[in-house]
């Protein structure tokens, strides 16, 4: 895809945000009698659809969709993990050793790791590890190389020849029969790509891990309920499972976003093609630890999330996807993306004008479908690491932590309507602990 795809993202994300200062000012200087009507029709079809996606968990046996089958070493096809990996060297060892130890025919399995640019010890590391395992394949990129993770992904692409690729984390961790297992449940779904349940292993460490926690449990609520009513699934970058012909046929990976799962996923589902998602065995991850690390992530989440819609919005109004697909991807951008930025010019405006605040009802139906989602699926069924148990204050303090976003989404619109964006990789850090 050409540099020209992508160049009207600046004009895109201040009309986005002009429109929302619009829809915040014009009922507060014009005083549109019924507006609080309109308001609570909203904020009804908002929890009525929203519970239905939440509801279709409820079939699900408390959401143990738990793949037990093993499907025999002949039918498993050859795959490829890769790992990009910059500056590792608190988790890159335990992660390869983990690799190898998991059950899957050694014939079949290949291990990418590509070291784009570190400048830390991981090289050295690397260098130690593919003298110690033979079938560990060690792909160098320049520090210059461009395109972030998802150009040292496309990088290890010509050196595959996997019919799947599963693309991992450094911090990443697997239960030993998760790739039997979850071959077991594409053969059961005929899928073309797959997401594990994203969990958190630091889930004890402080406060923020632990909403982190109920924050991933309530975000794979959403999408098996999305996924079951509308076919609308998301890649979350870890963990995620995809037939390495139907990746080429999108295009590979997108060296232009700042979130290559996500502009994936929309892709995908352009092209017809499912992503299914598994909630256990899940995928585990180390949660971020402080907030400057947490603004820093949701920040760098928020910017791709916008850029996707902002890239692809045209094509989600032609008959490449059906109705109930544009309903649904309709009602999450307004609720992930628009509400935020008209929540906090709302707020301004009952300010400065003395007036009461009047989308109220819409951020509070919001947060309690948020709430219902973080208590359901923190009380469901789960494999290793054991879930944050919810309770009503751990629940409110959850919902109360979701707040970031209002503050997030703005910040961010604000930012790509006035700087040009220039695409980088800025990691998470891991430090294995």
């Amino acid at each position: 895809m050409s540099k020209g795809f992508y160049k009207n993202r600046r004009l895109k994300s201040f009309i986005f945000l002009s429109a929302c200062f619009l829809v915040a000012f014009i009922p507060h200087a014009y005083n549109i009698e019924n507006f609080f009507y309109i308001i609570f029709t909203l904020s009804f079809v908002i929890v009525f659809y929203g519970l239905i996606v939440i509801s279709r968990n409820f079939k699900r046996n408390n959401v143990s969709n738990t793949v037990s089958s093993r499907i025999s070493n002949k039918e498993l096809p050859v795959l490829d993990i890769l790992v990009a990996a910059r500056d590792e060297e608190n988790v890159i060892a335990r992660l390869v050793e983990r690799l190898f130890s998991l059950d899957y025919p050694t014939n079949k399995l290949n291990i990418y790791i590509i070291d784009d640019g570190s400048s830390d010890k991981t090289p050295l590391i690397l260098d130690r590890l593919s003298r110690q395992y033979d079938k560990l394949k060690v792909v160098s990129r320049s520090p210059n190389a461009g395109g972030g993770k998802s150009g040292a992904l496309n990088y290890a692409l010509k050196f595959t020849h996997g019919e799947w690729l599963l693309v991992l984390d450094a911090d990443a961790e697997l239960k030993q029969d998760s790739l039997i297992r979850l071959f077991s449940f594409v053969e059961e779904g005929d899928w073309s790509a797959v997401q594990l349940r994203k969990s958190v292993t630091n889930v004890s460490k402080n406060f923020l891990t632990s909403c982190q926690s109920m924050e991933m449990a309530m975000d794979a609520i959403f999408q098996y309920g999305r996924l079951s009513v509308a076919g609308v699934s998301e890649l979350r970058g870890n963990g995620q499972l995809i037939k390495k012909e139907t990746l080429l046929a999108c295009g590979s990976f997108n060296e232009d976003t700042v979130t290559d799962d996500l502009d994936l996923s929309l892709r995908l589902l352009l092209s017809k093609s499912r992503i299914g998602i598994l909630w256990d065995p899940p995928v585990m991850e180390e949660a971020v630890e402080n907030l400057n690390a947490l603004l820093a992530q949701r920040q760098r989440w928020a910017e791709g999330g916008l850029q996707r819609f902002f890239d692809y919005g045209d094509q989600l109004f032609t008959n490449r996807i059906d109705y109930l697909q544009k309903f649904d991807l309709t009602y999450f951008f307004i609720l992930q993306y628009a509400l935020p930025i008209i929540s906090i010019f709302d707020l301004v405006f009952s300010i400065a004008l003395l007036d009461s605040p009047i989308y109220w009802p819409i951020s509070f139906t919001a947060f309690m479908l948020s709430g219902i989602a973080f208590w359901y699926g923190s009380s469901c069924k789960s494999e290793v690491p054991v879930l944050q148990k919810s309770n009503f204050l751990m629940v409110f303090v959850s919902v109360f932590y979701l707040s970031h976003w209002f503050l997030v989404i703005p910040w961010v619109t604000i930012k790509m309507s006035i700087f040009p964006k220039k695409i980088l990789w800025r990691k998470t850090l891991h430090t294995g602990v």
